[in-house]
């Protein structure tokens, strides 16, 4: 009677994405000179050990004393995310860097990740406090501060894919809170003034169409001119901005435009990426078999790059099967935080789904040279205990979300 409580789907997905991740990481390893890659796949199975733990650890917390925690759990992550910037580390492709506590010399983790949890917990709590959805500007004050706050910290490390992730949190959670799209809108204007600002006539051209796309919705006056003021702002500001980002961002970026500007190094990893997965074709070069892999042509083939081998070995079918995979397990998550037997548990499935949706989003993107290179790892794929073992956490809370859920009758929210 137990057992047909659990989601069986949940577990079913999950399962296949670790051990597809476990075959691909596997393959990462075998290559004709010594990488870092090198029998990573073994070390992986000790964090899925640890996953396993940390997901019934999870599973078998009540989300009433979860809801309470969450501040605590909250405040402690804004801690860690404080200390690392003094004493933190680098690793990967952003060896410059702040993100990773150390002891002794040995890497034990991000902060980062504990962080991008704390706060969908905390987001949930303020928002499924409300009685009804926010429908102004000043309403997301309080939903600003507190993704403000890691936001800020990360990017401060510097560390952008991370830093991008609680943006995604951040919409998604609002969206499922019932906030009004034009109401996203307004709030992500000034974002997207930022981007086009480093072209005049592209910034000239989107104020214009901003102007008149507020005239004919007419929202609140001061949301108008509050949202007219930052977009001005946010374009005075690029240039700025630009130039305190961190040189290897700047590289990131430029390249992203155009790898050739610098294919030797900026360059390098965007190309080389493109290459193994453009000579993958329909059903790839063969499992363990992949040219770019096997010369170690492909940087970080077992952590930021591991969707690349995915391409270049089993082509497009393999990706396809990835990409289904991870979209059932978003279909799933959205069902599970449909059924929560309440507001704060659907909240936090909802904004789960917009984590692992941003870091998959960002993750194959950059693989392909549709997004800017940010070190971000694929979930259950990338090589890593903190995010491994946090993504295994947050499956272990959708779990208990759909058991509770069950247990009241399945109603939707």
């Amino acid at each position: 009677m137990r057992a047909a409580r659990i989601d069986g789907q949940l577990i079913g997905v999950s399962a296949l994405l670790v051990a597809y991740g476990l075959i691909i990481l596997y393959s990462a390893g075998q290559t004709d000179v010594p990488t870092r890659a090198a029998g990573v796949w073994w070390h992986q199975f000790i964090w899925v050990g640890v996953g396993l733990v940390a997901a019934t650890v999870a599973f078998n917390v009540s989300f009433r004393l979860l809801e309470w925690l969450s501040p605590i759990v909250y405040g402690f992550s804004i801690l860690l995310l404080v200390i690392v910037l003094v004493v933190g580390t680098g690793a990967g492709t952003a060896e410059s860097s702040h993100s990773w506590l150390s002891i002794g010399g040995h890497q034990i983790g991000q902060p980062s990740e504990l962080a991008k949890v704390a706060t969908v917990l905390m987001l949930a709590r303020f928002l499924s406090s409300r009685k009804e959805p926010p429908r102004a500007l000043h309403d997301l004050i309080g939903p600003g501060l507190i993704i403000g706050a890691p936001f800020l910290l990360v990017l401060k490390q510097p560390d952008l894919g991370s830093a991008i992730v609680f943006v995604g949190i951040f919409f998604a959670m609002l969206f499922w809170a019932g906030v009004r799209p034009r109401l996203l809108f307004l709030l992500a204007s000034p974002g997207i003034s930022l981007l086009l600002a480093f072209s005049t006539v592209a910034w000239i051209v989107w104020i214009l169409a901003f102007v008149l796309i507020i005239w004919a919705w007419r929202p609140y006056l001061w949301d108008w001119a509050l949202c007219l003021i930052a977009n001005v702002v946010m374009g005075t500001l690029a240039m700025p901005l630009w130039k305190h980002l961190a040189p290897y961002q700047q590289n990131r970026l430029l390249t992203f435009l155009n790898p050739e500007v610098d294919p030797r190094a900026a360059g390098y990893h965007a190309i080389q990426s493109r290459v193994a997965i453009g000579s993958g074709g329909w059903f790839g070069t063969g499992y363990t078999q992949g040219p770019q892999k096997r010369l170690a042509f492909l940087p970080e083939q077992h952590t930021d790059f591991v969707f690349s081998v995915v391409g270049e070995e089993l082509g497009f079918l393999g990706v396809f099967v990835a990409l289904a995979l991870f979209l059932t397990l978003f279909f799933v998550l959205i069902r599970i935080a449909r059924r929560a037997p309440d507001a704060f548990s659907s909240l936090v499935i909802f904004g789960i789904v917009g984590l692992f949706f941003t870091h998959v989003f960002e993750n194959v993107g950059m693989t392909v040279n549709l997004m800017p290179i940010t070190g971000i790892p694929l979930p259950f794929f990338s090589y890593g205990g903190s995010f491994f073992v946090i993504c295994s956490l947050c499956l272990g809370l959708a779990m208990r979300v759909a058991w509770d859920s069950r247990l009241s009758g399945y109603h939707d929210f």
